[in-house]
């Protein structure tokens, strides 16, 4: 697959902090020459415990700046171009030590220096234990940052150097490629509208209870977000959820299947549509108040409805229909024979098919294994991440439209 050069001609001045997640660097420097960027890295005393200058100067083909006070370049107020040459800082990884230091305004080495006296756009990359990640002082600083104008990617949720497991890992390099690709507008989704529905909805029997499916919401949420990366406007559409609206997406809560039709429908046009939302199937006639239990009185009947099917309504949208619409396949015995059956059905371009058996611990948790259906054969993924499996989709997706918008 060919690379298109997205950030042809931008330069990253690239401030490594003292992480474990400093080990990504090459692969993160490597992406980004890939997608045309220069790449000048400064190193920090600690980050040089995980990654040796040498290598970091190998795959950037740039010297690599460690010293404040280096005789020739501070002459020259190295520092100084430095922080004036690039198109954006970027420090990866942010330690809750560098985070705290950027909020502080201290200059007691070459990195926090440079990001003193820049006057270019700073993103972060932040990296860190969980509890260091959700200290009230972290996110006291995170907090001041944002106001300040830095730019936040990530952190992502999952197993860490520690052997904890939550919030705190480092963006994989292709989400902090995707997120400087946004900022400059060159995404390869630039100018591209996204659906993307997510999480369950609550069909309610009575003012109290409701029919729903077990979904979290995670994998639509990380592929809202992952569009958004690349560059796309997204609309999620999310029924009821504890997680938090991603940044820099346009939500719509809908609380029933009807709602999240209306709101999908209202959404377009758009380029694309994923649906990735466990929709319940049927609707009860509700109750105007709560249904008693009681004792020698026959259950309540419950009148079912069938609820529209908002994948089929989308693929079926005719002059307003998406040029790339996927469905989900939440599927507990033969996945990828019901999931391609789907796909025909419903008329949608791909079907994206897990199996979500119990054992698999796909609703609610944090990974997924997914096989995608097309026209060709099914493509089976490994079991990664949902926020993986949210990248590499949108990266498909991306592919697929052929570049952004003129």
């Amino acid at each position: 697959m060919e690379i298109q050069k997205t950030l042809a001609g931008k330069r990253v001045l690239l401030i490594a902090g003292g992480g474990i997640a400093a080990v990504k660097l090459p692969d993160l420097i490597r992406r980004l020459r890939e997608r045309g960027a220069s790449v000048c890295p400064v190193l920090t005393r600690a980050a040089a415990e995980f990654v040796t200058p040498l290598s970091l100067s190998a795959l950037a083909e740039e010297r690599v700046y460690t010293e404040l006070f280096d005789l020739t370049d501070e002459a020259e107020m190295g520092h100084i171009q430095l922080s004036r040459q690039a198109d954006i800082v970027l420090v990866a990884p942010a330690t809750a030590n560098m985070m705290a230091r950027m909020v502080a305004g201290m200059a007691d080495e070459l990195a926090t220096t440079v990001l003193m006296a820049t006057d270019k756009p700073v993103m972060i990359a932040p990296a860190m234990n969980i509890r260091m990640w959700l200290h009230p002082a972290t996110q006291r600083n995170l907090a001041q940052l944002q106001a300040d104008g830095v730019r936040v990617v990530g952190p992502n949720e999952g197993s860490m150097a520690c052997g904890e497991f939550g919030p705190g890992r480092m963006a994989e390099p292709l989400e902090i490629i995707a997120a400087l690709e946004n900022h400059f507008g060159g995404g390869p989704l630039a100018g591209r509208h996204a659906i993307v529905t997510s999480g369950p909805t609550h069909e309610p029997i009575d003012p109290v209870r409701y029919i729903a499916n077990r979904s979290s919401g995670k994998q639509g949420h990380a592929i809202a977000q992952a569009l958004g990366r690349l560059g796309a406007r997204v609309t999620l559409v999310s029924g009821p959820t504890a997680l938090p609206d991603p940044p820099g997406v346009d939500t719509v809560h809908v609380e029933t299947a009807v709602e999240m039709r209306d709101a999908c429908q209202a959404a377009l046009p758009a380029d694309i549509a994923v649906c990735a939302a466990a929709v319940a199937d049927w609707r009860a006639e509700a109750a105007g108040q709560k249904l008693k239990k009681e004792e020698g009185k026959a259950l309540p009947e419950l009148k079912l409805a069938e609820n529209p099917d908002i994948l089929a309504t989308l693929s079926a949208a005719g002059n307003a229909r998406p040029q790339l619409v996927i469905g989900f396949a939440a599927e507990t015995q033969k996945v990828v024979e019901y999931a391609t059956a789907k796909r025909l059905r419903k008329g949608c371009d791909w079907i994206v098919a897990n199996d979500v058996s119990p054992a698999t611990g796909t609703f609610g948790g944090d990974n997924n294994s997914v096989t995608l259906i097309t026209a060709g054969e099914p493509e089976s993924w490994p079991p990664m991440a949902k926020s993986d499996v949210a990248a590499r989709l949108a990266d498909r997706i991306a592919v697929h439209l052929g570049g952004p918008v003129a």
